[in-house]
């Protein structure tokens, strides 16, 4: 039991150590054009995520695919600008929540660049372990933990923001995205 919380809690703050606010960044644009009474299809999209997430880091660990961190590191923070782009284009469209195909495909791909960027880390963690599959399970319960705590919490923000101090959705989803390009570009630059 030990090793369970040991692993899930590494899960958990992979997702919210603020030195690694990538994700939290990214949690944020793909959660803030959802309300909350889409909440189901947006716990199902961050799942979608996690999946992507635990397959690029079972094939790291187990050594199947072996990708260059440097690539890695860039198209981590382009994976927020393209998220957050497409939040700004797209909104006032209704048929953005209504048809998720793209959107699922490229959240699974965006969670395979995340998990392949704490791969390293991974490794190393679980070097002396018999099975990396149980970690790699425990590790992710962690993960999704943690992201569905900030979905809720960017939910809540959200309805605060355009119930009490009405924002309009449409400016609350322009702005948010706006402010994360703004945080996101100096990682940016910094990876180039």
């Amino acid at each position: 039991m030990d090793n369970f919380w040991f692993y899930f809690k590494e899960g958990l703050f992979h997702v919210l150590d603020w030195n690694a606010y990538d994700h939290i960044l990214f949690l944020v644009v793909l959660t803030v054009p959802y309300a909350v009474n889409n909440w189901k299809k947006l716990f199902f999209l961050v799942s979608i995520f996690t999946i992507g997430h635990a397959i690029a880091l079972g094939l790291a660990a187990y050594e199947v695919v072996k990708i260059d961190t440097a690539i890695i590191e860039l198209l981590i923070p382009i994976t927020i600008v393209i998220t957050a782009l497409y939040n700004i284009f797209t909104t006032g469209k209704t048929h953005r929540v209504e048809k998720m195909g793209v959107y699922l495909v490229a959240t699974l791909f965006f969670g395979f660049i995340h998990g392949f960027g704490f791969s390293t880390y991974f490794k190393m963690m679980t070097a002396s372990a018999d099975s990396k599959l149980l970690p790699l399970l425990e590790y992710t319960l962690g993960i999704e933990a943690a992201q569905l705590s900030i979905v809720l919490a960017v939910l809540v923000l959200s309805f605060i923001g355009q119930s009490i101090f009405r924002f309009s959705r449409r400016d609350w989803i322009m702005v948010t995205s706006a402010i994360v390009i703004g945080v996101t570009v100096p990682i940016l630059r910094a990876n180039i």
